[in-house]
């Protein structure tokens, strides 16, 4: 009825050699947190570039280390950001807190303590901030 399947599948792993490389679910981690930081700092960067604070200040440094420590020293691109309306001081602390609530996420499943501290921070941070900044008037 059938002919019996003579070639090998390509579906099949065992003992086959691959050209390309694998990563591990650990090195995929580290990519996946790397990229959420780095963003995260790129937004806290457009922060500091509005309102500027100490605290925003020793944020991005910290989150720079963390960044370059992941990416084997690394270091990420810094953005160097045009003047910005206060209005839009609300929207970009939501963006930080969301993106430091993604790399909360994947640091505390990756167990890495000092980053999963960190985006913590800056959510709390973000959170508190964006709580007291100052609201845009609504047009009548």
């Amino acid at each position: 009825m059938y002919e019996p399947i003579r070639t090998k599948s390509v579906h099949s792993t065992a003992g086959a050699t691959s050209d390309f490389p694998h990563r591990s679910r650990e090195e995929e981690l580290d990519i996946q947190l790397a990229g959420h930081l780095a963003a995260l700092l790129a937004v806290t960067d457009e922060i500091r570039a509005t309102a500027p604070s100490d605290d925003l200040d020793a944020a991005a440094e910290r989150l720079a280390s963390q960044v370059a420590r992941l990416r084997d020293g690394v270091t990420p691109v810094r953005s160097s950001v045009a003047d910005h309306h206060d209005s839009r001081l609300v929207a970009l602390h939501q963006r930080a807190y969301a993106l430091a609530g993604r790399a909360l996420v994947v640091a505390a499943s990756r167990a890495d303590t000092s980053a999963a501290i960190l985006a913590a921070e800056r959510m709390d941070a973000h959170a508190s901030a964006s709580a007291t900044a100052p609201r845009p008037l609504a047009a009548h």
